[in-house]
């Protein structure tokens, strides 16, 4: 009969020990999003309430900036040059893409739980801090405009845009169309009330209505956005900015081609009444003050419908194309336009064409990046590209001035 021997079992060695250690740290990867549902889209429809209050006059980014640079150029800070007061809208896009790469990775960290309200108080604040500025006091502009607003803006812009990422991936550009595209309401509406409500009731309790307004959406918005993705530990300082992102070449490239847009897109924006001033010889028209809300108006569509095809054909295709369209319709429009006519048709189409390019670039990033960096490689995308926006529109002033305009 067989003797059976119970032979003692192997010691785990400390290197085996702290593999499994190792493993049983490693965070499990994220699922991926539910590309769709009631909870996501309620979200969007959120998140289009939280940017559509978000791109407010003040923002220099788009829609509004060009309302209130037009009141200030012929009224409120006429001892100023176009350029220097274009430098206010320079500067507050400048900060806002700036303190994206913070914001970005915050959201990361924290979700949008505690950076949508805080957006919303200082941004709030920033409206009615500007209420109270005083005409021909041009640095009061800039610590409002330029600086407070820009700061609380972008606490809550960057986690807008990334929440979109942590619900859709196959119809990712389709969702963030909506957040985006119904931003451009605020460029339609608020120039409208400034143009009525500023003979009535004057500048600043104008202001304060628009703040109410954005106060409002804000409230809103802190309570109902929300992401299915759990917190994760805050990076460290030195890992706060996303640098390693750039030692992919995809990204590297999207981000210089992005540079270029900011650098150009933003001029109609900001110089489109002043150049229909000129064109109806010096005295602006009735129809001056809406060349901004027809382009803002073109761009809802220009933002959504591209959108929706580009899930489908290609999210880089669409955006290059429309990017170059503008550049075109720049070129034989706006630069060749006698005509009030020729300037509406201009608004409308650059509207359309420069659409996508807002709508597009946060999902264009998002499609090359790791679920778990959205926020903070979108916002160092936007880091990057802060120098163009920062340069493009003062040098378009620059010419305005040597043109006489």
């Amino acid at each position: 009969m067989a003797s059976h021997t119970n032979l003692p079992s192997p010691t785990p060695t400390l290197e085996a020990i702290h593999d499994v250690e190792k493993q049983d740290a490693q965070p499990a990867a994220p699922p991926p999003p539910p590309d769709g549902g009631l909870a996501a889209w309620l979200s969007i429809l959120r998140d289009s309430e939280c940017l559509w209050s978000r791109f407010a006059p003040l923002d220099a980014s788009v829609n509004g900036y060009g309302a209130f640079s037009d009141y200030c150029s012929d009224t409120y800070l006429t001892n100023y040059s176009a350029m220097l007061i274009s430098m206010i809208g320079a500067i507050q896009v400048f900060i806002l893409y700036v303190f994206g790469g913070f914001s970005g990775a915050l959201f990361d960290a924290y979700g949008p739980r505690y950076l949508i309200p805080i957006s919303g108080f200082i941004t709030t604040f920033a409206f009615f801090m500007l209420s109270i500025t005083r005409p021909q006091h041009i640095y009061q502009q800039y610590l409002t405009r330029a600086v407070l607003f820009s700061l609380g803006a972008s606490l809550g812009f960057f986690p807008a845009l990334a929440v979109c990422a942590h619900w859709f991936r196959r119809r990712l550009a389709f969702a963030i169309s909506f957040p985006v595209g119904f931003a451009s309401l605020g460029g339609i509406i608020f120039p409208s009330m400034l143009i009525k409500l500023i003979p009535r009731i004057g500048f600043g309790w104008t202001v304060r209505a628009i703040a109410f307004i954005v106060l409002g959406c804000f409230i809103i918005a802190s309570f109902t956005i929300t992401t299915p993705r759990l917190r994760k530990p805050l990076p460290p300082l030195s890992q706060i900015l996303a640098f390693h992102a750039f030692r992919d070449p995809t990204y590297e490239l999207l981000c210089i081609a992005g540079w270029f847009s900011v650098f150009s897109t933003f001029n109609p924006f900001f110089y489109v009444g002043l150049y229909g001033t000129v064109a109806d010889g010096g005295q602006p028209s009735a129809l001056t003050p809406y060349y901004l809300p027809i382009i803002c108006a073109t761009a809802i569509v220009g933002r959504i419908g591209p959108a929706f095809v580009a899930d489908r054909v290609g999210r880089m295709n669409v955006m290059c194309i429309s990017t170059l369209l503008s550049g075109v319709f720049i070129l034989s429009m706006w630069y060749t336009s006698t005509k009030q006519a020729n300037l509406i048709a201009f608004s409308a189409v650059y509207g359309f064409s420069s659409g996508p390019f807002f709508a597009l670039l946060s999902p264009c990033i998002i499609q090359i990046s790791p679920i778990s960096e959205v926020g903070a490689r979108i916002g160092m995308a936007f880091v990057f590209m802060s120098t163009g926006a920062l340069a493009g529109t003062p040098i378009g002033g620059v010419f305005i001035r040597i043109s006489g305009i």
